[in-house]
């Protein structure tokens, strides 16, 4: 059998923007088996996908280890970094699918394209080689929880990189409005972000039992995103989790611009995406400039339209297409 390796060693929300691509794959080539190389912590989600035979658990580019006869193709859904070149380079694939990369002239793909979004990114990939590739093909079945929140708002207290986090003052305004409307709230985060959200609910009046942060696995918070009344959050992998699953959300972006990683425009009906223009530095160690002009005021303003919003899914009627929210 033919084997598809796909390189795609990163973060939660690059994984998701990638379904489409990996779905285009498995329709392309349904008798290949397709190893997609990425972290062993994203393996449920992976799994929710359905179009991958089995993960080769790899925490990051150099990482990848591949023991057996080189596959057929190599899919680089990394970027094209000189170090994931070699790195599919030394599976001895009978070829290469990647961007171009001036160090490997023999590479034929497209040219790298900064000002795109992800998910037109791979998708584009594909469709040089001449896979079709549906970009609204993002949709993920919801898991089961064991522990049920529905119709909670899920407020995301935090993000991959300092620079994407807005204060948790501001976010335990946004709680104790939500508090005041008398709707459930959660808090979520991963194990290094639990102090941030005690923190905010401490300020907020929130329940400790309400901070889910740290105390959910993958599938957990997945399956709490999923049934969510709303979602509020920065530029974050569970932001795409709430796309997947369809869940309305407030999304806070800085210093990268939403046309790169928010909601698709085909989606921007179910989504608040707020943005003050300005781009910034995405390592930096503080609350980006751009990210703190989007105040507390444009927050609440976009939770009370959202929640205020018709459940418009069998109406046979849809809402007004939106944009992205510039405030500021």
């Amino acid at each position: 059998m033919a084997v598809v390796l796909v390189l795609q060693a990163r973060g939660l929300g690059d994984l998701l923007t990638a379904v489409p691509a990996l779905r285009a794959l498995r329709r392309a080539k349904p008798h290949d088996r397709i190893v997609l190389a990425a972290p062993q912590r994203l393996k449920p989600i992976v799994d929710l996908i359905a179009s991958v035979d089995s993960l080769l658990p790899t925490p990051d580019v150099a990482g990848l280890r591949w023991d057996g006869p080189g596959p057929q193709l190599a899919v680089n859904l990394s970027g094209p970094s000189t170090e994931s070149i070699v790195a599919l380079a030394k599976t001895d694939p009978g070829r290469i699918l990647s961007y171009q990369n001036p160090a490997f002239p023999e590479l034929t793909g497209p040219q790298w394209q900064p000002d795109m979004h992800d998910v037109d990114r791979w998708c584009h990939l594909l469709e040089s080689d001449d896979i079709v590739a549906d970009r609204r093909n993002l949709g993920l079945v919801p898991p089961v929880s064991i522990t049920s929140h529905r119709d909670c708002v899920v407020v995301h207290v935090g993000a991959g990189a300092p620079a994407r986090r807005w204060p948790p003052d501001r976010f335990a305004a946004v709680v104790r409005h939500l508090l005041v409307l008398g709707r459930e709230v959660v808090l979520t985060g991963d194990e290094t972000e639990r102090d941030i959200a005690l923190n905010i609910a401490a300020r907020a009046g929130l329940p400790i039992g309400r901070v889910l942060a740290g105390e959910q696995n993958l599938i957990e918070l997945a399956a709490t995103i999923a049934e969510a009344a709303l979602m509020v959050c920065g530029d974050t992998g569970a932001a795409h989790l709430a796309t997947a699953f369809g869940t309305r959300t407030v999304q806070l972006f800085g210093p990268t611009p939403p046309r790169w990683g928010g909601p698709p425009p085909h989606l921007l009906n179910r989504h608040a995406v707020l943005w003050a223009g300005q781009l910034g530095d995405p390592d930096a160690d503080t609350p980006d400039p751009g990210l703190l002009r989007i105040g507390v005021t444009e927050v609440i303003n976009a939770v009370d339209k959202q929640l205020n919003k018709r459940n418009w899914p069998g109406t046979g009627t849809q809402p007004r297409r939106t944009t992205y929210r510039r405030v500021g």
